[in-house]
C-alpha cells in the first residue's frame, strides 16, 4: 500500500494571542520596517509551536509555520502571504495618492498587455453588486481587509534577513518538537513582487530581475537551513482576470512566460527537491468567472524548475480539470499537490469525497507522486472550526485513498 501524503497550501488561522500581538506591532516612520519587539517575538514563537503541534495531532504529513511569520502592519493589512514582502525589502515607498486605483505602469509588454487595478477585475465588472457587498466577498477579517500598497522608488533590495531567520528558527525548532523531519515555508515570486507601481527601473524585465535578485535571498535562507520552499504565485493564472480586454491564451502565456523566467533565475543554484510552487487563481471567495483554465497553464507551470507542483481543484470552478493529467505527462522526477479539499465553501468535505478526488489524481501518475493538500490557504477565508475540521477530513481521505487501489 503507497501512503498517500497530506500538506497544506500554507495559511492556516491565527490564534487570538498572534492575532493580538500582530495588532500591537509598531513600525518606523516608513510605515513598513518592524521595529524590535521581544513580546512579538515570543508570542509567535508560541503560536508557531502550537499551529505544528496542531498538524501533528490531526496527521498532516508535510506541514507548514501557517505563514504565522507572515505578520502585517496596519497599514499593509490584506493577505500576509503578499503584503508579508513590503516589510523585507528596501526601495518601497508609502505615497499619498491612492497607488491601488492606479495602472502599474511596468505592465506593459511586446504583446500591449496591460494589468488593470485589482478593483477592475473583469470578474469584479462582471458582478458589481457581488462585490460591493462585503459580506458575500473578500470579507474583511484580522487577518485580510483594506488594500494599500506601495510603490517601488529605488533600487530594490532584500532586506528580511532577520525576519526570515526568525521563521526558520522558530519552524525548525517546532518541526522538531513534534517529530517532524521535514516541512515548508512559503516565500512570494518575483512576478507577484512586480505587481505593484514600479517609479525606478522603467522596464519590466528589470524591475522583474530585481525583484528574482531579492528574492532570491530569501529562497537561499530557507533552503539552506534543509526546510522546503514554497514559492506562491497566485499571478501566473490569476493575472488573467487582470487584463483588460480580455487577451488571447497565446498573448496571456508570452506574457506569463516572462514570469515563469523570473521565477526560475530566482530559483537558480537551489536544490530542486526542496522547491514546491503554489498556483492558484487568487483564491477570493468570488464567481471567478473569468479565471483562465487550468489546461491553458499547466505546461508552462511544468517549466518552473521545481519538484512539487500545487494547485486548486476542489473547488467549484476548477475541480472539473483533473481531467488534464489524461493528457499531459507527469515528468518522472516531479510530484503534484492538489487541493482536495477547499477554502471556497463552509461545508467540510466529507472523507469519502476527498478520498474520491485523491483518487482522480492517484490513478493517472501514480499514488507516489500525489500529495493531497487544501486549494489554497485557509487562514481568514473560513472559520477557524471549519478550517481544521477540513484538515481532520484531509487526513481521513487520505488515509481511505491509500488503501484503495
Amino acid at each position: 500500500m503507497t501512503e498517500i501524503l497530506t500538506t497544506t497550501a500554507g495559511s492556516l488561522p491565527r490564534t487570538p494571542e498572534l492575532l493580538a500581538a500582530n495588532a500591537a506591532r509598531r513600525f518606523a516612520e516608513d510605515g513598513l520596517t518592524p521595529l524590535p519587539s521581544a513580546e512579538f517575538d515570543a508570542a509567535l514563537a508560541a503560536a508557531v509551536d502550537s499551529v505544528v503541534a496542531r498538524q501533528q495531532q490531526i496527521g498532516i504529513s508535510v506541514p507548514g509555520d501557517g505563514e504565522y511569520g507572515k505578520a502585517m502592519s496596519t497599514t499593509y493589512n490584506y493577505g500576509a502571504w503578499w503584503s508579508y514582502i513590503f516589510h523585507r525589502t528596501a526601495g518601497l515607498e508609502i505615497v499619498e495618492e491612492d497607488t491601488f486605483s492606479a495602472q502599474p505602469p511596468t505592465a506593459q509588454n511586446p504583446e500591449g498587455l496591460t494589468l488593470t487595478s485589482f478593483g477592475n477585475r473583469r470578474d469584479r465588472q462582471r458582478f458589481p453588486d457581488v462585490y460591493a457587498n462585503d459580506s458575500e466577498v473578500n470579507r474583511a477579517t484580522p487577518e485580510e481587509g483594506a488594500l494599500t500598497f506601495p510603490v517601488a522608488s529605488g533600487e530594490l533590495s532584500y532586506t528580511g534577513a532577520a525576519l526570515v531567520d526568525s521563521d526558520v528558527s522558530n519552524f525548525a525548532r517546532s518541526l522538531s518538537a513534534h517529530g517532524y523531519a521535514q516541512g515548508f515555508l512559503t516565500s512570494l515570486s518575483p512576478g507577484s513582487g512586480a505587481r505593484i507601481q514600479d517609479r525606478h527601473y522603467g522596464s519590466e524585465d528589470a524591475f522583474l530581475e530585481a525583484w528574482a535578485d531579492a528574492l532570491h535571498q530569501e529562497y537561499r535562507a530557507i533552503t539552506d537551513a534543509g526546510l522546503i520552499l514554497q514559492v506562491d504565485d497566485p499571478s501566473i493564472a490569476e493575472n488573467f482576470d487582470q487584463i483588460d480586454p480580455e487577451p488571447s491564451v497565446e498573448d496571456y502565456l508570452r506574457f506569463t512566460a516572462k514570469r515563469v523566467e523570473a521565477l526560475n533565475h530566482a530559483l537558480e543554484g537551489l536544490p530542486r527537491e526542496q522547491l514546491r510552487f503554489h498556483l492558484c487563481w487568487g483564491s477570493w471567495h468570488g464567481p471567478h468567472t473569468t479565471d483562465i483554465e487550468f489546461r491553458h497553464l499547466v505546461e508552462l507551470m511544468l517549466q518552473i524548475d521545481v519538484t512539487y507542483y500545487s494547485f486548486e481543484g476542489a473547488n467549484a470552478r476548477h475541480e472539473h480539470e483533473y481531467v488534464v493529467w489524461d493528457e499531459v505527462t507527469l515528468p518522472d522526477d516531479k510530484i503534484i499537490v492538489p487541493g482536495v479539499v477547499t477554502h471556497s465553501t463552509n461545508v467540510v468535505e466529507h472523507p469519502e469525497l476527498v478520498a474520491q478526488r485523491i483518487r482522480r489524481y492517484a490513478d493517472r501518475v501514480g499514488a507516489e507522486r500525489v500529495i493531497a493538500s487544501t486549494d489554497c490557504g485557509l487562514g481568514g477565508r473560513i472559520h477557524p472550526d471549519i478550517a481544521w475540521a477540513k484538515l481532520e477530513s484531509l487526513t481521513e481521505g487520505a488515509r481511505i485513498a491509500s488503501r484503495r487501489r
